[in-house]
């Protein structure tokens, strides 16, 4: 049995579900894009190929080989994007939370049922229908659970407003003696540029004390200041529009001096290096494409 044991974003890495880019499938039309920046690059006729994320993912996976951890793959499904392992479920502490995902990508959790297999089943949880919840809007910080949602009215309007207030109020009930706080974030479902789709699109801690925050990804500047004020503003790399549009917020830490990064991410890394972490860069921008990147490909299962 996989004793599961996740409690923050950075301790070291044990065993993680990695997505696959293998049998894609065909560029998505203009009617199945899920989110802005995928729309975009189809209109552009710049959408990723199956061979270039393929590599991406590769030489993702061989960093991992490189420090020992444990990966799982999606079972294949033909011609079906199986990339973007966190939206489908999470681990909190040691129960995994299967996730209320767009109905269309329910396949995706049928292709780790083999994992979850191993999971002793009372923990594993699957949220009542009216809770929407997805991995990449939960980040754990110890005692603490930050959770992306929307707060519009109009959120049923939204593809891009993933988690809402049913989903956070089912995390509190869950994990009583956790601190859960939630995160109203800005959404859009046209310029990707103002689109944050989940919490881990504007913020994501990185070692013991810091964090990648972008300020306006936020509805509210409480929000913001909240985590300003647990972390402490000179322990905060704070991104730029461009830059939270290529996913800067969106790295990988495999323990807490290691973080995994795009190697076009200069700034960041340059920052990350001078506050002593040791930085595995990677090309990950075909896959960015799709408004997901490192984080977004990682279900991670056990860490110290």
């Amino acid at each position: 049995m996989l004793q599961l044991n996740i409690k923050n974003e950075t301790s070291r890495l044990r065993a993680v579900v990695l997505g696959s880019a293998v049998h894609n499938g065909p560029t998505p039309t203009l009617e199945e894009a899920y989110d802005p920046k995928s729309l975009e690059h189809i209109k552009a006729g710049t959408y990723p190929i199956e061979k270039d994320m393929v590599a991406e993912m590769e030489a993702f996976n061989a960093v991992f080989q490189k420090y020992d951890v444990k990966v799982y793959r999606p079972e294949m499904i033909e011609n079906y994007n199986q990339i973007f392992a966190r939206d489908i479920g999470f681990v909190i502490d040691d129960t995994f939370v299967k996730s209320n995902i767009l109905p269309d990508r329910e396949r995706e959790l049928d292709a780790i049922q083999y994992v979850i297999d191993q999971i002793d089943p009372l923990k594993v949880v699957r949220p009542p229908e009216e809770v929407h919840i997805e991995g990449g809007d939960v980040m754990l910080w110890n005692d603490h659970i930050f959770i992306g949602t929307y707060k519009g009215s109009d959120y049923k309007d939204y593809i891009t407003a993933r988690t809402n207030m049913e989903g956070v109020n089912y995390i509190k009930e869950l994990f009583p003696n956790k601190t859960v706080k939630e995160f109203d974030l800005v959404k859009s479902k046209l310029e990707a540029r103002d689109n944050a789709l989940h919490l881990d699109c504007c913020f994501q801690p990185v070692g013991k004390d810091k964090g990648i925050i972008y300020k306006r990804g936020f509805r509210e500047e409480a929000d913001y200041r909240y985590l300003v004020k647990l972390f402490g503003k000179e322990n905060l790399f704070h991104i730029e529009r461009n830059e939270m549009y290529n996913m800067f917020s969106n790295v990988f830490s495999i323990d807490e001096n290691v973080v995994v990064s795009e190697k076009n991410f200069t700034r960041l890394n340059n920052w990350l290096r001078a506050n002593g972490f040791t930085v595995e860069e990677i090309p990950y921008a075909e896959i960015a494409k799709q408004e997901g990147l490192l984080r977004c490909s990682t279900l991670p299962l056990i860490r110290d």
